[in-house]
């Protein structure tokens, strides 16, 4: 028998506080068993030709219960599998890894432990509550609490209401009246400190804080959900203090990104550090073209002027430039602040670059007699010819370079569309034309008209905002520069700015 399994802990919610040793496991394993806790956007990591099997439990509705559970970690290690189980939080930290791991040990299969980073301590952190302070409590006790109106479990009242340090309960959100009553009665001050902090780490964590003896009714009014941890103790009232998580500008929003996936990074990095819950809607996907004949055509001839529109023509043309020397004389322009420091990125500071983001802005620049002046424009395949037009006009010889094609994106509506049919999306960043064209094209009229009315609409460019007035609207925002940046910052802008002076 060549199989193992690895008992993995997820972490708290925040797939960037996946640890790298789960994230190398994840992309070698055979086989994933999903625990009910671990985020979609973690699973989303697992290979799709990995063999998953969803075994998650929540409170009355187990997948499959332990032994079973059990029972299928041993059989597939047992076919030489690498077996990846995957926790929610830490492994070992109320998530049953210690029986899990005995079972596989008796049944002679090998065991690793990944530690994960409990929802005990990232939770509280994400909510700005320390759960240990010199100056507050310099000791924290970690209780489960799912069963505490039962006489089983085992939880010492008298000994936990008399402690002076944090106490984290976990899985006993739905006993929170019990807790209160519980440590109230057994001698710990009505006043004392207490938090509930629902969905910790995740785009809806919210924190609701108070005293023993008020928290039941906030917690009623702000109608919090599971899963919620509880924190009593001293260290609760730094919650105000260093609320860095809920402070953040797009904390609470929902921003989808129609940019093509692989190009989206950047500004799904910006919107999620900034607190946004980032919804891809990739309308697009770049492709090569279906011929590199112009692209190759222009790399091997001699020019006067070469036009950057993109990117994705930068990448393209370097890509199968030879020898960078060949560009000794010539002159470079690109649309773009964006495209302007790919160049950089590559040696070559262009020469022009136009305010705006709009290739047509180029023609001020340049001269009006282009006699004798050859030029080649790197672009899409489905890119406008006015740029092109005008310069031939002027008595230009220009030759066009096809670097690459924009295609429609396959994607599934269904998440977006109950988002869309409850109003729940609050922004929509749009790159490019065909952003906006892909974007609405597959939308109902009525769903088209839901998103106009109720989402603020951002835009990259002039070039974008002419192709959003073409659905009947301005856009809300638009960049002051076509960059990820200038976008990020107009979104964000929008934000801090009431509705009305939008």
């Amino acid at each position: 028998m060549s199989g193992k399994v690895y008992l993995v802990g997820a972490g708290p919610g925040d797939a960037r506080l996946l640890t790298l040793r789960a994230a190398e496991l994840l992309e070698r394993a055979d086989l994933v068993a999903l625990d009910a806790l671990v985020s979609k956007d973690i699973a989303a990591r697992i290979p799709k030709t990995t063999q998953v099997v969803y075994v998650g439990k929540r409170a009355s509705a187990h997948a499959l219960p332990q032994d079973q559970i059990n029972e299928l970690l041993v059989a597939e290690a047992k076919k030489g599998k690498m077996v990846v189980r995957l926790k929610g939080g830490d492994p070992f930290v109320f998530g049953r890894g210690g029986e899990e791991a005995e079972e596989l040990i008796a049944a002679g299969v090998p065991v690793e432990i990944v530690p994960g980073i409990s929802s005990s301590i990232a939770g509280p952190a994400y909510a700005g509550i320390p759960v240990t302070h010199r100056s507050y409590a310099t000791s924290v006790t970690l209780v489960t609490a799912h069963e505490a109106d039962s006489g089983s479990t085992g939880i010492r009242w008298g000994a936990l209401a008399q402690l002076d340090g944090t106490i984290v309960f976990m899985m006993g959100f739905a006993n929170l009246p019990v807790i209160v009553h519980k440590l109230i009665t057994h001698g710990m001050n009505g006043d004392r400190g207490i938090a509930v902090i629902s969905k910790a780490t995740t785009f809806e964590q919210r924190t609701v804080s108070g005293t023993l003896r008020n928290i039941e009714a906030r917690v009623a009014d702000a109608k919090l959900e599971t899963p919620a941890l509880i924190v009593v103790g001293d260290v609760v009232k730094l919650h105000d203090v260093i609320d860095w998580f809920e402070s953040k500008p797009l904390y609470g929003k929902r921003v989808v990104v129609t940019r093509a996936r692989e190009q989206a990074s950047e500004l799904k990095r910006l919107l999620e550090e900034a607190g946004a819950q980032v919804l891809q809607f990739p309308t697009i996907e770049i492709a090569p073209p279906e011929s590199w004949e112009s692209l190759d055509r222009v790399i091997a001839g001699r020019y006067d002027w070469l036009v950057f529109t993109s990117v994705n023509g930068v990448q393209a043309y370097f890509a199968r430039l030879k020898d960078v020397r060949a560009l000794a004389g010539t002159k470079i322009a690109a649309v773009g602040q964006t495209t302007a420091e790919a160049l950089r990125e590559r040696g070559i500071e262009p020469d022009l670059v136009p305010e705006r983001f709009i290739s047509t802005e180029l023609l001020p620049l340049l001269d009006s007699d282009q006699r004798g002046i050859r030029t080649a424009v790197i672009r899409a395949a489905e890119g406008r010819e006015e740029l092109i037009d005008e310069l031939r006009r002027r008595g230009g010889e220009v030759d066009l370079g096809i670097a690459y094609r924009t295609i429609a994106a396959d994607y599934d509506l269904d998440e977006l569309r109950a988002l869309i049919a409850t109003d729940a999306i609050d922004v929509v960043t749009f790159t490019s034309a065909s952003t906006v064209d892909r974007f609405f094209e597959k939308l109902t009229s009525e769903e088209r008209t839901r998103v106009l009315q109720h989402a603020t609409i951002a835009s990259i460019g002039p070039t974008t905002s002419d192709a959003i007035r073409g659905y009947g609207k301005d856009p809300d925002v638009v960049a002051a520069n076509a960059s990820i940046q200038s976008l990020y910052d107009a979104v964000v802008w929008s934000a801090a700015t009431p509705v009305a002076a939008l």
